[in-house]
């Protein structure tokens, strides 16, 4: 089963009139962020790392590479070969995968501008993801990106941006380019309405229906207020690349498709709460993300 799917979004597609219901609150807010800054993928490069282990998102990747050169012309084209371009990668994580789409970019431009002699643009590439997130591993990598784009004639300059996208990030009517690859899958925050779901790490074939509409309504939320935020920041004609998580089954949401992976690992989890390897204490919380 292929389960990933590209979605491309026009700046200039979404009107940010959004229900007045689905804001936050303050209270959400600050619950929000809390909640943010405490996640991470894995740092460093060591074996455990999310950069050593990050092969299906690198492949990912690759195979939205089409789509991301395709909408990257398209972009200079509406701009009229711009002198300025901002680009956002949001939800970069840490390690060389980080870098892959920003450098397709930059080298698409270039060889996009030659074909046309034009002058290429400064670029300037922004990297975001929680404030938790290892930027440090990222940025050693730095030198291997700067090799690679050795024949680049235009400027870049490459920045970190902490911060959940699921708040606004960057100045009104900046960003040209907005990608973003395996992010928007992760939600905000953990759906409420999940007290049936016991003993499940996510939705599993034995959760009931209430469990899947919990998520899909958070779901709906988050990805709302994400285009809402995104189109306050962009500038008119700007593009979207936004590739994440799908599934092929429309009529059964609880298909082994789509839960086989959680259903697993929630009976592994429950294996290791049996056998005490896991605290009282800590059980609670577990089965509740």
């Amino acid at each position: 089963m292929d389960s990933r799917f590209t979605h491309i979004v026009p700046s200039s597609s979404f009107n940010g009139n959004t229900d007045q219901n689905e804001k936050y609150s303050d209270d959400e807010e600050r619950s929000l962020y809390s909640f943010a800054t405490a996640l991470s993928m894995s740092g460093g490069d060591g074996d455990n790392s999310y950069s050593t282990n990050s092969l299906l998102q690198r492949r990912v990747l690759s195979k939205a590479k089409p789509v991301l050169v395709k909408n990257t012309k398209e972009l200079i084209i509406n701009l009229n070969f711009p002198k300025y371009i901002k680009v956002a990668d949001l939800g970069c994580s840490s390690g060389q995968n980080t870098l892959l789409a920003m450098s397709e970019i930059i080298n698409t431009i270039n060889v996009f501008c030659q074909k046309w002699n034009q002058n290429p643009p400064e670029i300037d590439c922004c990297l975001n993801d929680l404030p938790n997130n290892d930027f440090n591993t990222t940025f050693k990598f730095i030198h291997l990106f700067s090799e690679k784009n050795l024949t680049c004639k235009g400027s870049y300059f490459v920045s970190g941006v902490p911060g959940s996208f699921y708040s606004r990030l960057f100045p009104r009517n900046s960003l040209h380019f907005v990608h973003s690859s395996y992010g928007l899958h992760w939600l905000s925050k953990v759906p409420e309405g999940l007290e049936k779901n016991k003993m499940s790490v996510y939705i599993t074939t034995s959760s009931p229906l209430s469990t899947y509409k919990a998520y899909l309504n958070q779901f709906q939320r988050d990805f709302t207020t994400f285009l809402k935020l995104r189109y306050e920041e962009m500038v008119p004609n700007g593009i979207m690349v936004l590739t994440f998580i799908g599934r092929n089954t429309i009529g059964n949401p609880l298909h082994r498709d789509c839960c086989h992976f959680w259903t697993l690992l929630s009976k592994s989890l429950r294996g290791l709460v049996v056998e005490v390897y896991i605290s009282k204490s800590k059980r609670k919380h577990l089965f509740l993300l």
